[in-house]
């Protein structure tokens, strides 16, 4: 047979060969999942510019089965499974992982205002986990200490419905990765951490245990590169550097107030965004400057519900600070112009936090925190490196050498930071809400925009 032919290929050559790259992953926030108009999610991110470096195409095939999406790997279906898996011995047996890349811990969650858990022996009710999970076995490990320990496990249901039916106390338990609370949290501030179970774990990519080693070593570069450069650590900072601390107070006032007092303000947020802007954005921030407090004062002398200075008020044409409306689109008009001052190479959605934290502290701060950051080897266009260094402008060692010296660079992070989460949970608000059936028609506001969208192109006339 000439030494050449396909059967004598690499795994990583087949791969080239035919151009594609078969990838096994689980619809969740953590992994992989479908927004508006693209799909995001960590590993989908990560997936995507593996297969990029190695100029092939992506296929994903879709399973919230941990068990079978293992079994696709010994079937040789699939390539990789770059699913939120987690590095455990047992799985070691069986699957090659790539170097780590994220580190989560275990949370047995409960509801909030229900009897609090301290330690295993104490549940009082049904504690239920995804099957094949690392929960799982961690709850083998324990049930040798603890006789009495007792669970059920499940294939059917994923761990976002699992949290959902801990809210209506269908089930009294249930055991979810740290990373995926944090990211639920923010929408259902009734989910309360009784205890860490078990160990930190780590995240990796799973390959077949085969003798062929040329996509493993390929998918080290990769992470090695990856970590170089400082994308990995852009990336955590995308997806759970605003969710990691979590204000149970804080997150209860906030969705009390888009309760009872958003829709006052909702329209003066759409009308001041125009097209350019999302209200929701404004709203946000809105919140974070005022909690939608017209007549709010700061010690320093700014009012109103985007907290506007007397001196920013009269550049903007504002006459009264304290009118509602005006103080909201005199804060859209001066996000838009901080927007302006954002360097052109700074992408979104780094661009918008950017600018936030100029609309908080003044642009020239900012710049100075980017030049600190650039000086010390960090990526001044990266929102994950200079919020990092935005707290030496209040260190006179660092101040000195600035333009624009001293600043409380702490709370531009704060101030973004809480922005992001206020964001996220309008957007995931406004979504359920067009996705509500109207009790005449039937249809939902989604369904009737698209349908309002397509017959205005139907009936556009193409002047002559």
């Amino acid at each position: 047979m000439n030494a050449c032919g396909p059967n004598n290929l690499s795994q990583l050559e087949k791969i080239k060969n035919k151009g594609k790259l078969v990838v096994a992953t689980r619809n969740s926030p953590t992994t992989f999942y479908e927004t508006a108009d693209e799909y995001a999610g960590i590993e989908y991110e990560l997936i995507s510019r593996f297969a990029k470096s190695l100029n092939v195409e992506l296929e994903f095939i879709v399973n919230d089965n941990i068990k079978e999406l293992v079994d696709m790997l010994a079937d040789g279906k699939v390539d990789i499974v770059a699913a939120g898996l987690t590095i455990t011995p047992e799985r070691e047996k069986h699957l090659r992982f790539a170097p780590a890349y994220q580190q989560i811990t275990s949370k047995l969650v409960f509801k909030q205002g229900k009897r609090w858990p301290r330690n295993i022996s104490q549940l009082n009710g049904e504690l239920r986990v995804i099957a094949h999970s690392s929960y799982s076995q961690e709850l083998l490990n324990l049930k040798s200490s603890t006789p009495e320990l007792h669970w059920s496990e499940t294939t059917e249901q994923t761990n976002e419905e699992l949290l959902m039916m801990i809210l209506d106390e269908t089930i009294d338990y249930t055991i979810v990765d740290s990373t995926e609370l944090d990211l639920n949290r923010r929408f259902h501030p009734e989910l309360a951490v009784a205890f860490t179970v078990g160990k930190p774990q780590s995240l990796a990519w799973a390959m077949s245990k085969i003798d062929d080693y040329s996509l493993f070593s390929k998918v080290i570069e990769f992470f090695g590169q990856q970590k170089m450069d400082g994308q990995l650590a852009y990336l955590i900072e995308k997806y759970y550097g605003h969710v990691e601390k979590f204000d149970y107070v804080g997150a209860r006032q906030f969705h009390r107030a888009t309760q009872e007092q958003l829709d006052t303000y909702k329209e003066m947020f759409v009308d001041s965004a125009k097209d350019d802007l999302d209200w929701r954005l404004l709203a946000a921030v809105s919140y974070q400057e005022s909690h939608w407090r017209p007549k709010a004062k700061s010690p320093t002398g700014v009012r109103g519900m985007m907290m506007l200075t007397r001196a920013t008020a009269k550049q903007l044409g504002i006459k009264n600070r304290l009118d509602p409306k005006q103080s909201i689109f005199g804060g859209a008009e001066y996000l838009r112009k901080v927007l302006k001052r954002v360097p052109a190479q700074i992408q979104e959605p780094d661009k918008t936090w950017f600018a936030l934290a100029g609309y908080n502290i003044g642009w020239g701060h900012v710049e100075d925190a980017r030049k600190i950051t650039n000086n010390q080897g960090g990526n001044p266009n990266k929102w994950s490196d200079v919020k990092e260094r935005l707290p030496l402008l209040q260190k006179k060692k660092w101040y000195k050498k600035t333009k624009h010296g001293y600043a409380r660079g702490e709370e531009p992070v704060k101030y973004v930071t809480n922005i992001r989460r206020y964001y996220d949970v309008l957007v995931w608000q406004d979504e359920e809400q067009q996705s509500l059936p109207d009790p005449e028609t039937g249809t939902t506001k989604k369904e009737s925009l698209i349908a309002a969208k397509d017959s205005a192109k139907e009936t556009e006339v193409t002047p002559k």
